[in-house]
């Protein structure tokens, strides 16, 4: 299967809904237990959205091969995973205000980073094997549309060449039959002769030039 390359795949416009949808499904729950406020919980999801759409789009296009033992799929899976408790730490630890305890000294703090990494972790990997099924059975189709048209053009092909091998077969018999006409005429004493060979000449000029055709 040929994968994309480049950023533009990586964030194209489906991918991007889809990752709002999952944010905001996390937002909407998680905005009456948040007690940082609002916008804070949507800065929060919105990071871990991109890193996990980044995480998703990276691994597809890199590395260019894998071990045989290891299925692309499966390495997209675990680093969607993997990314998550990360960039929340990450997350966490920047938003410490110079002087205050560490967010693992603090029990709110860390109950937040425990809620905002559980329940993703819970969704988001599932989320992906959607996303990787949906794109096998799009690959799928595509080759089956391409199958379709290369048979179907195959198949007009093949009709092309029994009409070219009934035209040549049918050319030589009228050939042969006027010829033979023409014979009977001339033995015969025919008035006939003279226009029928004039007929043939005009037909064999006509046609002689496309014969390579």
């Amino acid at each position: 299967m040929q994968r994309p390359r480049g950023w533009r795949p990586i964030f194209a416009p489906r991918r991007l809904l889809v990752v709002l949808l999952a944010g905001a499904m996390l937002v909407v729950p998680f905005q009456f237990v948040w007690e940082s406020g609002f916008w804070s919980l949507v800065v929060r999801v919105g990071y871990l959205a991109l890193a996990t759409l980044l995480a998703f789009g990276i691994f597809e296009q890199w590395p260019r091969r894998l071990p045989r033992w290891l299925a692309r799929w499966v390495l997209q899976v675990l680093a969607v995973a993997l990314v998550i408790p990360v960039v929340n730490t990450v997350v966490w630890i920047a938003s410490t205000a110079p002087g205050a305890p560490p967010f693992w000294a603090e029990s709110d703090r860390l109950g937040g980073l425990a809620l905002l990494t559980v329940l993703p972790l819970l969704i988001a990997p599932w989320i992906a094997l959607s996303a990787l099924v949906r794109q096998r059975e799009a690959v799928v189709r595509d080759q089956a549309l391409a199958f379709a048209l290369e048979r179907s053009e195959l198949e007009r092909q093949a009709a092309s060449a029994r009409l070219a091998l009934m035209r040549a077969q049918v050319a030589p018999h009228f050939l042969f039959n006027t010829l033979a006409n023409i014979k009977a005429l001339v033995e015969t004493g025919s008035a006939r002769a003279p226009a029928v060979l004039d007929s043939l000449i005009v037909y064999l000029r006509a046609a002689v030039p496309r014969l390579d055709v």
